[in-house]
């Protein structure tokens, strides 16, 4: 049931989206920018999400394997 909610709530989205791209070109350049700043937005979300992804799962950012850590003993008091 939930997943057939889903669908059709992703299918609204994307016919919205679809009816906004139509009338696009005739929109003011108020709308034009709004809506180009959202797009440009999720843009740079997905790209950086992927900079993660291959950073994280490819070990990119790092040189190598860590060492063992070893633990912090407590001093002894004086």
């Amino acid at each position: 049931m939930a997943a057939s909610n889903f669908a059709q709530e992703m299918h609204a989205v994307g016919e919205r989206l679809l009816f906004k791209l139509q009338r696009l070109p005739q929109a003011e350049p108020v709308e034009i920018v709004a809506f180009s700043a959202i797009i440009l937005f999720i843009a740079a979300i997905l790209v950086l999400l992927m900079i993660t992804c291959s950073c994280y799962c490819c070990g990119g950012c790092c040189p190598g394997p860590r060492g063992r850590k070893s633990q912090v003993q407590p001093m002894a008091p004086r």
